[in-house]
């Protein structure tokens, strides 16, 4: 693997059930659980070419990459500073050939990619509406949280145009926003196909829900078995280590 410069307050995480390294910024928003999740809830193939929209610093093309063989996979980010991080942990994992990280408004993505060719779009989108809780609007870290840059529409409106005809939409997102989200891809025609709500612990309700939807599908929703996080005692589930390989 390549080296890289650090900048201020920057670190290399390794993710070893991956085997990958990821430049991250504590002081910005670094990645979390749900993207994880979201790479392991996908179901993928060789040969595929997928773009991810608003991605950080570049965790889950990482993460789809060790998942499959794909031809391509684009991650586009509007932030200039966390898609620099992501240029340089593509780099840093010698994947430029099969990676490649745009910066620029996903509401511009087909100035730059061919609408309807994408086998796959994935999104782990801010989760927060502009207004809900937003204390500093030009933050970096409230623009990965809140929806200042774009909106759960304008994500699945460019997942729709960028994928071939019954291509797939994974999303991961929260459960209070469930309504607005059915909603939006119904009228965008992205149809959801498959839904799994995440919980922290049983007995809790859902923090998180991973959605699958495919272009112009069939309306049929398949609701898959819960996912529970931790166990009564604090460590994960047997499910959780499984996904971390562990």
């Amino acid at each position: 693997m390549k080296e890289v410069l650090l900048k201020e307050n920057e670190r290399i995480e390794e993710i070893q059930f991956a085997g990958i390294r990821l430049i991250q910024n504590p002081q910005w928003f670094c990645y979390g659980i749900d993207a994880v999740l979201l790479s392991k809830f996908c179901r993928v193939k060789d040969g595929w070419r997928a773009v991810d929209l608003g991605t950080g610093t570049g965790i889950i093309p990482l993460l789809l990459n060790d998942a499959a063989n794909f031809d391509e996979i684009i991650g586009i980010e509007i932030q200039s500073e966390v898609a620099d991080m992501a240029i340089r942990s593509v780099r840093l994992n010698d994947l430029e050939h099969k990676i490649k990280i745009l910066n620029t408004d996903l509401n511009n993505a087909c100035d730059y990619l061919e609408m309807n060719t994408f086998d796959m779009v994935i999104s782990n989108p801010p989760y927060m509406s502009k207004n809900e809780g937003l204390k500093n609007a030009e933050n970096i870290k409230a623009c990965s949280r809140h929806e200042m840059k774009a909106s759960l529409e304008d994500v699945i409106v460019a997942a729709y145009k960028l994928l071939k005809p019954k291509g797939h939409f994974y999303m991961v997102h929260r459960p209070h926003r469930l309504v607005d989200i059915f909603y939006t891809c119904r009228k965008n025609r992205l149809e959801p196909k498959e839904i799994q709500f995440v919980h922290p612990k049983k007995y809790k309700r859902p923090n998180i829900l991973l959605l699958h939807c495919t272009k112009d599908g069939n309306k049929e929703l398949k609701f898959m078995d819960p996912l529970y996080v931790y166990n009564d005692d604090g460590m994960y589930t047997k499910e959780i280590i499984k996904i971390y390989g562990k």
